[in-house]
């Protein structure tokens, strides 16, 4: 069962990174923060084609990267539902917690982030096929900015 929030927050004085995840069907995009939780840098695109490498992949950042826990973008719907593509990030999500109990997972809404870096990368004038082997890692990226940017609020209250 992913953690909340407060349960992330608790893990600040470990002075370790967070590593987020931006799950697609074909691809999987990793980012990961600094030590202070304050910047969040792209890492890299899993090519996603069998579960349990790409499990094993990101278990190996996570322990490359000394993290202490792990974002994962939940794409739901406008109305804050969940839809199949949330479903199957709740789904992956399961089973990875089945695998690895010990590494804490948080979801983060993700909604629009998609749509937002490709703006920002449109804007930036990259080509279609440029965005295309960007937009999974930049996404996951985001996401983690912004779960950076809300959990400063969140360890200072």
């Amino acid at each position: 069962m992913p953690v909340t929030l407060e349960d992330i927050a608790k893990l600040k004085p470990l002075n370790r990174a967070l590593l987020a995840l931006d799950l697609g069907g074909k691809r999987i995009g990793v980012a990961a923060s600094d030590r202070t939780w304050m910047i969040a840098s792209t890492l890299e695109v899993i090519q996603h084609e069998k579960f349990t490498l790409s499990a094993k992949r990101i278990k190996d950042l996570y322990d490359e990267k000394k993290t202490c826990a792990i974002v994962v973008g939940l794409p739901l719907n406008m109305d804050g539902t969940r839809g199949p593509r949330a479903q199957s990030t709740a789904d992956f999500v399961r089973n990875f917690e089945e695998l690895y109990p010990d590494i804490p997972l948080v979801f983060w809404d993700e909604r629009l982030s998609t749509v937002a870096v490709e703006t920002i990368l449109v804007e930036a004038d990259l080509s279609r096929k440029r965005r295309k082997e960007v937009v999974d890692k930049v996404a996951a990226n985001y996401i983690l900015q912004g779960f950076l940017d809300r959990m400063e609020n969140v360890c200072h209250s």
